[in-house]
């Protein structure tokens, strides 16, 4: 495990199929222009990005490739497997899967009809959406069991399902927005930032 992943990963090398990934680089891209997908002045990089392809298999942007401007097949892998209990999970690619993969992992599990997760960060994007949006309970850390469980009860409620948009308490600057389609996630997640301002 990497200081950022704080899961078991197995990393079953592969390929994304080149196809796969062209709507996600569209938003990944989009999302990077606006520095909400990025990279601190520390080097750590934040933001990812994915969607569901069949069942609770979905590709994600992999881990540290938040500074990277664009992405690949090889900056991507598709999720096969998770287990929250466990703390695990196992990815086909060429690298390992975001630190944020069991968040987007529990969204999925949670709502059949979402298709689309997207993570980013925004200081100002987030003091916004604490007075808000749906929120996860401070002490929860990012990447972790606690945060699948606290996904997993958040968006069963009304507001985020409505809302399509958590902040994350207990990871400063952290939002998800998730949606059917990437589009939908992607402009619920727009409409926000915009409103921000």
């Amino acid at each position: 495990m990497s200081d950022y992943i704080k899961f078991n990963c197995n990393l079953i090398k592969g390929t994304v199929e080149k196809e796969k990934i062209e709507e996600l680089n569209y938003w990944r891209n989009k999302l990077f222009e606006m520095g909400l997908i990025g990279v601190y002045e520390n080097g750590v990089g934040f933001g990812n990005i994915s969607e569901r392809t069949q069942g609770n298999k979905f590709i994600i942007t992999g881990s540290t490739t938040g500074g990277k401007e664009k992405l690949d097949e090889k900056g991507y892998c598709k999720v096969t497997e998770f287990d929250f209990k466990k703390n695990s999970l196992s990815c086909v690619g060429k690298i390992k899967a975001s630190s944020e993969s069991l968040t987007h992992a529990a969204v999925y599990q949670s709502l059949a009809e979402v298709n689309a997760v997207i993570h980013v960060h925004n200081l100002k994007l987030w003091n916004y959406l604490l007075e808000k949006a749906p929120a996860t309970k401070k002490e929860v850390k990012y990447g972790t069991p606690e945060m699948a469980k606290e996904l997993i009860r958040l968006v069963k409620e009304k507001e985020a399902r409505e809302k399509k948009i958590v902040v994350m308490k207990g990871h400063k600057e952290g939002i998800i927005s998730f949606g059917k389609t990437l589009e939908e996630a992607g402009k619920t997640l727009l409409k926000y930032f915009e409103e921000s301002k």
